[in-house]
């Protein structure tokens, strides 16, 4: 730390600090909480962030902030604002800090203000002021408010009342211990991989602990979130890992219930591999219509009015939150029917819950997107084209065809070509070409589906629609095949495609695009993997050959996308996107 006796000479000091450093100013009458201090001024998510009386640019806003201060210089020494002129101050600041703020917001440089609730940052400017602000910050316990704050805002019943209350001192211990949350996490999968690995073993021992270490893979799975608020410690490769691997746990964890069963004798991969095509279609949905919706203009909705009425009642909010079972409850129930019941009792109660809790949800966005008046945005759009995954034989059909004109076109075509595909594959005889000239068909659909921007009120359907095809047909043809390990070996492969699709998700959200348009026509696009898998469930009828191709498929896709998605974020300037509002 440095003081300067001025403007001028702060911004000297400005400009000799390494360009690749963070730098902050700090008025030397500032009186705060020391987590206000770090809220303000140790976040790395923001290029610039700012609380009275301090103000801080990482390397990307160094040099708006070196130019801000230089023409500071003449302006705050008169009195007068340092913004240009015509510009409105955004805060009551009148620092040298806040000034500056007002100066790169006008600029263009967005600063980000961190809301500090009950926590005190002020530059009094009198005896009377500063002995006020202190007796603010002996009023409040800071490390309370900061540990309060390490829990994410919006949480499920579970999570909020049986694991946060102790996790986030767990939280604590390891961050005074100097662990990362990217190192929690992995202890995370890890444990869930064990507990996977402990319900394969098919014993009921096995089952009890497999339960348990579920539960605290759970626990970890808090922790490393809470860590990363509480020490401020976020990261692109946090997040990334943060938002796959619970997909990775979670899934893992059916495969071992289904290798357990076996070992036992019952055959429940149908219920696995069905379990996890219904959850990730669920988390596309609510994907899809977040990006379709989250800038929508002139978004009004009396649904939307109604919940946030009965967000008013706090019973109600609770409930709601456990009713679309989120992934406390979710890991719950299986934690503790692993440990008491059977695997096939396990896999039917989720497939009850996440069914109903994908009705309940379903249902009431549909209700806000049809009673909404909004204009989606091209960007809107844009992601949900790439949400949608289309590969070259969808693309080749939309360069040549256009879809009619209305409102629902594209749902319908997407939600006919799936009906189509999926009842060829269940109803069709196995092993005959119907089902895939029901795919070629669907391929055709989809890309007359696409073929115009998705705008639509009920657009934001298509892609889970087509995740539902693609998954379901899969899913179908392995069973009815009745070749050994062939619903196994369709479990590697929709994982494969789901890590695709998460992977594109998360790249969305964190304002870097889909993935590139060569991996999309490398591994197929939907359209075209559906197809694939109904030639060779034609083609190879006989033997163990559809499960080899099968198997094959899986692991070219799993490289595939494994090696570009582990490439891009390891690499990538991504912002740390991590999960604050999603119940998953």
């Amino acid at each position: 730390m440095t003081a300067a006796a001025d403007a001028s000479e702060a911004a000297e000091l400005l400009a000799a600090v390494p360009a690749s450093r963070r730098v902050a100013l700090v008025d030397p009458r500032f009186v705060g909480h020391v987590h206000a201090l770090r809220l303000g001024l140790t976040d790395p998510r923001f290029a610039a962030a700012a609380i009275p009386g301090a103000l801080t640019a990482q390397p990307e806003a160094r040099a708006a902030l070196l130019r801000a201060l230089r023409r500071a210089v003449v302006a705050v020494g008169a009195g007068s604002p340092v913004a240009p002129p015509g510009a409105e101050p955004v805060t009551e600041d009148r620092t040298v800090p806040g000034r500056l703020a007002v100066a790169l917001d006008a600029e263009g440089t967005h600063v980000q203000r961190p809301e500090l609730g009950s926590l005190t940052a002020e530059v009094p400017t009198g005896p009377e002021e500063r002995v006020a602000a202190r007796a603010a910050v002996d009023a409040v316990d800071d490390e309370a408010v900061r540990l309060r704050s390490a829990v994410k805002a919006h949480d499920g019943f579970f999570t909020t009342f049986f694991i946060s209350p102790y996790s986030r001192y767990i939280a604590r211990w390891c961050a005074r211990r100097g662990l990362t949350p990217n190192q929690v996490t992995t202890a995370s999968l890890i444990t869930a991989l064990i507990a996977a690995g402990s319900a394969a073993t098919g014993t009921r021992g096995g089952y009890v602990a497999a339960g348990v270490l579920l539960l605290l893979s759970f626990v970890l799975d808090c922790t490393d979130g809470q860590l990363a608020r509480y020490s401020l410690q976020y990261s692109t490769m946090g997040a990334w890992l943060d938002a796959t691997f619970d997909r990775a746990k979670e899934y893992a964890y059916y495969a071992g219930l289904a290798l357990g069963a076996a070992r036992g004798g019952d055959d429940v991969w149908v219920l696995a591999l069905g379990a996890m095509v219904l959850q990730a279609c669920r988390h596309v949905v609510d994907f899809s219509f977040n990006e379709a919706n989250h800038d929508a203009v002139s978004n009004t909705s009396p649904t939307a009015a109604l919940s946030d009425k009965l967000d008013s009642v706090g019973w109600t909010v609770w409930l709601r939150r456990m009713i679309v079972l989120p992934i406390g409850e979710r890991w719950a129930m299986i934690a503790v029917l692993t440990a008491v019941t059977t695997p096939r009792i396990v896999f039917y109660a989720l497939l009850v819950g996440c069914a109903l809790a994908a009705c309940y949800t379903t249902a009431g966005r549909l209700l806000r997107s049809l009673t909404r008046k909004a204009q989606r945005t091209d960007r809107a759009a844009r992601a949900l084209a790439d949400l949608a995954d289309s590969g070259p034989l969808a693309e080749g059909v939309g360069a040549v065809l256009r879809r009619p004109r209305g409102g629902f076109t594209a749902p319908f075509l997407a939600l006919a070509g799936a009906a189509v595909v999926v009842a060829a594959a269940l109803f069709a005889p196995y092993g005959g070409w119907l089902t895939v000239g029901a795919a070629a068909l669907y391929a055709v659909v989809s890309g007359l589906a696409v073929s115009r921007p998705l705008k639509g009120a009920l657009d934001w359907l298509v892609p889970p629609v087509f995740r539902a095809a693609e998954y379901c047909t899969v899913l179908v043809l392995a069973a009815r095949s009745d070749v050994p390990h062939a619903v196994p070996a369709a479990f590697g492969l929709v994982s494969a495609v789901a890590y695709h699709h998460y992977d594109t998700v998360y790249r969305i959200r964190g304002g870097t695009g889909a993935p590139p348009r060569w991996l999309v026509r490398t591994i197929g696009g939907h359209e075209g993997r559906t197809l694939v898998v109904a030639v060779l469930a034609a083609v190879l009828t006989g033997g163990s050959g559809f499960t080899t191709a099968l198997t094959v498929l899986a692991a070219a896709v799993a490289l595939v996308v494994l090696v570009e998605s582990i490439r891009f974020w390891v690499s990538s300037s991504a912002p740390a996107v991590h999960d604050e509002g999603e119940l998953a």
